[in-house]
């Protein structure tokens, strides 16, 4: 099959030698780049444990302070795995969403014990922090990277997808899915889709391309996306 993948390189590497491995045809088109913001120094002993929801939340934050014992909490296995190479030693990852991680914050920690540390991108698809404030949890966001959509594509590459169209697109992000919407109709290939197969993460992220015609739409959970393939 034909696989397009559309996160930064250094975030879908692995999962390109993957399915190449595999004998599938890989194509990368990245809609998104990230960069990290500024943010106020962070004093991690006011804290209990410190919550991630995304791999690129770990990579920008200043660990050299930071107690690699502190209960680490992640949104999935792609997070984790970043957690885990920074040195965090005490993580508990949930299964790929927010909803869940929430629910594994309130399993596993209780309250009392004090404060909160969530550190994320500028932009969420899911108020975390307000919901575990109603919950009654002391919890601080900090945002240390910003998701900036790509305007622009290779010109040889997009002609050259437009000849062969993959069967399968893996979109992870609201901002991912209007990047490609916008991608989709700089280059005038509305009609090019109907024989693919768009995964996306959420039904928010899927809507945005509802106006494409696809094959088949399948919503999934960072670390599924081999288990998809076998579902086409």
């Amino acid at each position: 099959m034909h696989i397009l993948l559309t996160r930064p390189l250094e975030d879908c590497s692995e999962m390109i030698l993957k399915f190449k491995s595999l004998g599938h045809q890989v194509s990368h088109l990245p809609l998104l780049s990230i960069v990290k913001l500024n943010y106020e120094q962070i004093n991690f002993f006011d804290y209990k444990a410190i919550i991630f929801t995304s791999a690129n939340a770990v990579k920008f934050l200043d660990l050299k302070s930071i107690n690699k014992n502190l209960l680490c909490f992640c949104v999935g296995s792609a997070t984790e795995k970043k957690a885990r190479s920074f040195g965090f030693q005490n993580v508990i990852a949930a299964e790929g969403n927010v909803e869940n991680l929430k629910e594994l914050i309130i399993q596993n920690f209780d309250r009392k014990k004090g404060k909160l540390l969530y550190v994320s991108g500028e932009t969420i698809s899911v108020d975390l922090d307000q919901q575990l404030k109603m919950e009654g949890y002391n919890i601080k966001r900090v945002m240390n990277y910003r998701t900036i959509l790509n305007q622009k594509f290779d010109e040889k590459f997009a002609k050259e997808l437009k000849l062969k169209i993959p069967e399968i697109v893996y979109i992870y992000s609201q901002n991912s899915a209007s990047s490609f919407l916008n991608f989709i109709k700089v280059h005038q290939s509305e009609s090019l889709w109907m024989n693919t197969n768009l995964m996306c993460i959420g039904e928010k992220t899927s809507s945005i391309l509802n106006e494409i015609k696809w094959k088949k739409i399948f919503l999934f959970n960072p670390g599924e996306e081999e288990y998809l393939l076998y579902k086409i």
